[in-house]
């Protein structure tokens, strides 16, 4: 061990020892000052190099720049094109409902009118064979009786005409309407009076009857229409229509319509 110790110590301080070397001090910055220039000029070599390369492969940076530039300028020329687009079919759209909804309101006040036009050429039909039918003054009768189902399922809607033949000396007719409708249900026949009694499987006399929606009161005619309802599992056979003069028990006048 104090042989191995000597060795070393000889070999350090002999003439086979190694050299040492002596430097002087240099500062980071200085350093850094010294290889800054080395650093960006190999850089720019390389920046230099790989456009080289580009180029010689065919890509030009310049252009391609100036090309992507085009297409973001078209980009967003396209989208403020769609927006001005999306922004003109809204207001195109607005004014296609305006307008069907307003096509939709004069075809129904069209119709309305066209309605009205036949049953005044009904009308005018009717009085002039009334003119001639040599009826009696003070007669009664009731003409264009129709029953027809409405929208709904179980409500429906009549019409007819009431006409008394007159003169000078004609009194105004006062009365009520009363409608007899023939019904079958769960395999049974009854029969529903309105405006509703006491029973609908009896028919009651029209006197004495208090709602205000089939009392009658003119001189020569009255055209009424008006609407009903009935459970929706009732089927309608037919509907008789009754017009009583006040006080009296027997109607002066009686029609029935079947239903399809």
């Amino acid at each position: 061990m104090h042989q191995s110790f000597f060795r070393r110590l000889q070999r350090k301080f002999s003439i086979s020892a190694p050299r040492l070397a002596v430097r002087p001090y240099i500062p980071w910055y200085i350093r850094w000052a010294i290889a800054l220039p080395f650093i960006l000029a190999t850089a720019g070599l390389v920046g230099w190099a790989y456009d080289s390369g580009l180029e010689f492969a065919g890509f030009h940076r310049g252009q391609a720049e100036r090309d992507l530039a085009d297409l973001r300028n078209e980009l967003a020329s396209l989208k403020t094109e769609n927006a001005r687009l999306a922004s003109l079919a809204a207001s195109y759209e607005r004014q296609a409902q305006i307008e069907h909804a307003a096509n939709m309101e004069t075809a129904r006040q069209l119709q309305g009118v066209n309605e009205e036009n036949i049953r005044l050429k009904e009308d005018l039909t009717l009085f002039q064979n009334l003119t001639q039918s040599g009826m009696h003054e003070g007669e009664l009768s009731i003409q264009h009786f129709k029953v027809e189902r409405d929208t709904l399922p179980g409500e429906y809607r009549y019409r007819l005409l009431l006409v008394q033949s007159g003169g000078k000396r004609t009194k105004a007719f006062q009365g009520n309407l009363q409608l007899l409708i023939n019904v079958q249900q769960n395999g049974e026949k009854s029969v529903v009076v309105l405006p509703q009694e006491s029973s609908a499987s009896t028919i009651p006399a029209g006197a004495g009857t208090e709602d205000a929606a089939y009392q009658l009161n003119f001189k020569y005619y009255q055209r009424i229409e008006r609407g009903f309802q009935l459970p929706v599992d009732m089927v309608i056979e037919s509907v008789q229509v009754r017009v009583f003069e006040r006080g009296a028990n027997e109607p002066k006048a009686k029609q029935s319509v079947n239903l399809p």
